[in-house]
């Protein structure tokens, strides 16, 4: 299973460049790059309502689950 982080999306939708969006959130551009590379092993719920305070989105629409090839429905 992997999680993908879509703020490439909502920040287009927004004409937000990285620099202003990771200013409003109060994180480095830096910590941005890692959430939207995939790299970021985990995100603090706190983080997480900045982010989509600033986007005035929810969760659902930043973060999204994709299941791996060839894995059963219910991840067994």
């Amino acid at each position: 299973m992997a999680i993908v982080v879509d703020l490439d999306v909502q920040l287009a939708r927004r004409g937000m460049s990285v620099g202003d969006f990771a200013e409003a959130v109060g994180i480095t551009p830096a910590n941005v790059a890692v959430l939207k590379n995939g790299r970021a092993k985990a995100v603090r719920f706190t983080t997480l309502d900045a982010i989509c305070r600033v986007l005035e989105c929810q969760p659902g629409d930043v973060l999204r689950r994709v299941p791996d090839e060839g894995a059963p429905p219910d991840g067994s």
